[in-house]
């Protein structure tokens, strides 16, 4: 799967007053959902946390920075993962895969209901000694508004936030794609009361992908009246760089007890990938290499 149709388009708006992207994720979605082999409802939630990921990644400047969205909750899902770095790569996780919950009042899938109260964490890994830790209680659960919160509250940036997954019947994923509009500070009050009624006359993420929206309609869509400049175009795909000499390396983490405790059991031991459910195998013989 080398074609991927899934990119973001990062830009400025109003004199750079105002910076956006927007972005198609299906491919990336739905490489999650076979990967997790998620539920509908849990496919539609790590689906918007990757969408929102990805773009969130693209903000940071290093090459080497990781983005980590963590959300920790108390609803059927538990929590959700998800690592994105500066480049468009994104890839993530659910603690439970299969939760299944009804639709709600509006017949949608209840991501707000799966996830429930909790916390989500953003941690930035920007290469320094401390990584930098924002939290924020879950507003909605919905995670769009929640992401628009955390802008607010940890970066005093006013943002608004979109985010949406749609699923084919077959529970295969049919859209998925959302947008970040953030203004900069010393925005004008005009543009800002503007670009506010231009935001809440947005229908649904989905309804506009399902309309052929790419992510230039949809930014044209928000900030058309407001001069948009030059745009970026930028890949994006759901990649897990695991490989054995990764896995390797952790297990060598875990302490010389630890790890002759296993050879002493002499069986092969199996360690499973997160994010990609990779499996790797690991013999009594090579554990005792590695405890050299």
């Amino acid at each position: 799967m080398n074609e991927y149709k899934d990119y973001m388009v990062r830009t400025t708006a109003a004199d750079s007053q105002i910076r956006a992207f927007a972005v198609t994720a299906r491919d990336l979605v739905e490489q999650a959902r076979k990967y997790h082999n998620t539920s509908p409802v849990i496919t539609a939630a790590l689906g918007r946390l990757l969408t929102g990921g990805v773009m969130m990644g693209t903000m940071m400047k290093g090459e080497k920075d990781l983005l980590t969205l963590k959300i920790k909750c108390r609803g059927v899902a538990q929590g959700l993962t998800v690592t994105a770095d500066s480049q468009g790569n994104v890839k993530g996780f659910p603690l439970v895969p299969d939760a299944i919950l009804p639709a709600n009042a509006q017949g949608k899938l209840d991501v707000g209901g799966a996830l429930g109260p909790g916390i989500l964490s953003v941690i930035k890994d920007l290469g320094l000694k401390e990584p930098y830790v924002g939290q924020v209680a879950l507003q909605t659960s919905e995670i769009a508004e929640d992401l628009t919160y955390y802008f607010a509250v940890s970066e005093q940036v006013p943002s608004a936030v979109g985010l949406g997954v749609l699923m084919n019947r077959d529970n295969t994923v049919k859209q998925a794609g959302g947008f970040i509009i953030q203004l900069m500070p010393n925005t004008e009050e005009s543009v800002i009361a503007a670009l506010e009624r231009k935001v809440a006359k947005v229908s649904s993420v989905t309804d506009l992908l399902e309309q052929g929206a790419t992510p230039e309609i949809l930014l044209e869509q928000i900030l058309g009246d407001f001069g948009i400049e030059a745009a970026e175009q930028i890949p994006v795909k759901y990649f897990c760089g695991c490989s054995k000499e990764r896995v390797t390396r952790a297990i060598a983490s875990i302490g010389k007890m630890d790890i002759q405790e296993m050879i002493d059991d002499n069986e092969p031991i199996e360690v499973n990938c997160q994010f990609c459910d990779k499996h790797y195998i690991f013999t009594p013989e090579e554990l005792k290499e590695l405890l050299k």
